[in-house]
């Protein structure tokens, strides 16, 4: 990408956009492949969504103010975003029934939030926390990156692929039972760490 390119593009000039584009398809297409689980790969193709994010960044670039940013981080950034509204139109009530499956009190009244399922399918497919849109988002990402390696793949393929947990046991070689333990104790830490932070606010 020379210098003239990346110049004209913070000028606000689609032309050097589209010329990117162009340039960075096959970069900006393996980021879309590497965030698309199976499940909404089943629903939507790649270049849907790459055709999409070229729209919505012509659309955006004249009022959007890239200063020192990289260009190609803002295009991954405008994917990113739409493969994460794309899980919650297609996924959201799922994951909704998904949070009420699993109790966090042994009382079995307290449910998980759809909310913080919604929060953690952003957190985990978003490729940086550099990309986090707020804080919330920010605190759980920093939550996940306190749990054992497991114990996030399994909250992954569960909230982002939407396998159910025998896959998920089949997958890191547990049994059921163990995988949906996990999954309970995973989610009710994330949930005392993001209710920590609210309470410090």
């Amino acid at each position: 990408m020379s210098d003239d390119v990346l110049e004209r593009i913070r000028r606000g000039d689609a032309q050097a956009l589209a010329e990117l584009l162009q340039s960075h398809r096959p970069q900006l297409m393996a980021f879309i492949e590497r965030q698309l689980g199976a499940a909404l790969r089943r629903k939507v193709e790649p270049d849907d969504i790459f055709q999409e994010t070229s729209a919505e960044a012509v659309r955006a670039l004249p009022t959007t103010e890239l200063g020192d940013r990289d260009p190609f981080s803002w295009l991954c950034q405008i994917a990113e975003r739409r493969i994460i509204d794309l899980h919650r139109r297609f996924f959201g009530a799922q994951k909704r029934d998904a949070g009420r499956e699993v109790p966090l009190g042994s009382s079995g009244s307290d449910t998980q939030p759809a909310g913080l399922i919604n929060l953690l399918v952003a957190s985990l497919t978003t490729p940086s926390q550099a990309f986090s849109r707020n804080a919330r988002e920010a605190r759980l990402q920093q939550a996940l990156e306190k749990l054992p390696a497991e114990q996030r793949e399994a909250l992954r393929l569960r909230y982002v692929e939407s396998l159910p947990s025998k896959q998920i046991a089949e997958r890191l070689g547990k049994s059921d039972a163990a995988v949906r333990v996990m999954l309970t104790r995973s989610l009710k830490k994330l949930h005392e760490f993001l209710a920590e932070g609210e309470a410090a606010r």
